[in-house]
């Protein structure tokens, strides 16, 4: 009887909220496939695997209206381990995103975990879109996906031209530069025409290294293809000093999209660990929010180097990868 009453109290509590909260959206993706990974240190697996596509997540979004143009938002987004039934992120509630700002004339002001400035310019050019087999985070150095303790400002949109900065607090008493994470980005947007130029410093633990990312992102839309092109060049005080090069197409045609890319990544150091990758992706809309998807990548290492054919979600276990599943969005 306690048990009845205690979910009816909590149903309750979320009921009025829904109906104070009219501004507040609830959505997610689910999304499944089986992946067959070869060229690893134990041997070829085949797996069904979780977020292939898109990382499965739940999440909760919303805004008021403050009035005179202001407006406050917040997100919330858990990752869902939907093979499990468990969380992704390491376990956190809300490990996707989880902050909350302010909107106006000035831009935006948000505080909490955020993407990344540079994830985000690479996502949005990758023809994989940072998923499947042919992700380019297999190849490129993005740094945290997501910046924990971060402040981040959002400018407004002026003639097609962007600009954020984010500043991720260290948190380390005694060493304001300690685990902090800077940086900032300048793009343009307009028609078929994406490109951004970012900027990062990542500073470890300890205030003994700080990593160095800068990064370039376009891709023209012809409407019967997108070309995308991307360079990053990594260097740390220690021993990191590469740079990554990308070169990918998206053709459409009816339900369907076929991708390719080619990634190369140089490393400039002594060990001459270079890698090349190549992968090939299909899409199938089955709807507006339902498609299927099916893609292989594989990557060349060079000179002891071993990087992996991961996806969206998994870092992957060998040079080799290949995937079909089904992603829903609701």
């Amino acid at each position: 009887m306690k048990k009845s009453l205690l979910a009816l109290a909590v149903f309750g509590a979320f009921a009025g909220v829904a109906s104070a909260q009219s501004s507040v959206t609830a959505y997610g993706i689910v999304d499944m496939g089986i992946t067959r990974e070869l060229g690893g240190v134990g041997g070829g697996v085949t797996k069904l695997a979780n977020g292939v596509q898109s990382g499965s997540r739940l999440g909760f979004k919303g805004t008021e209206d403050l009035g005179g143009g202001l407006k406050a938002m917040f997100q919330l987004e858990t990752g869902i381990a939907a093979d499990t039934g468990g969380f992704s992120q390491g376990g956190l509630a809300f490990g996707r995103q989880s902050w909350v700002g302010l909107n106006g004339g000035f831009g935006t002001v948000s505080l909490g975990r955020q993407y990344n400035p540079l994830f985000s310019a690479l996502d949005e050019v990758d023809p994989f879109g940072t998923g499947l087999a042919g992700s380019s985070t297999n190849l490129f150095i993005t740094g945290a996906t997501r910046v924990n303790n971060s402040l981040k400002y959002v400018a407004p949109e002026m003639g097609g031209i962007t600009a954020e900065a984010i500043y991720g607090f260290g948190e380390v008493a005694g060493n304001t530069a300690a685990s902090r994470t800077m940086g900032g980005s300048v793009g343009y947007s307009n028609g078929p025409i994406i490109g951004k130029l970012v900027y990062e410093r990542v500073t470890n633990a300890t205030d003994t290294n700080t990593t160095k990312l800068t990064q370039g992102t376009f891709s023209y839309n012809f409407n019967v293809a997108t070309l995308a092109l991307g360079y990053g060049k990594t260097k740390d005080d220690a021993t990191v000093n590469a740079d990554s090069m990308l070169v990918g197409v998206t053709v459409p045609f009816g339900a369907s999209a076929v991708m390719a890319s080619y990634i190369r990544r140089n490393d400039k150091s002594s060990l001459n660990q270079d890698a090349k990758q190549y992968a090939v992706g299909y899409t199938y809309a089955l709807s507006k929010r339902t498609n299927l998807y099916s893609s292989y990548a594989r990557i060349n290492n060079e000179n002891g180097a071993f990087y992996t054919v991961g996806d969206a979600t998994s870092a992957g276990s060998g040079d080799k990868a290949l995937n079909v599943g089904i992603r829903h969005k609701f």
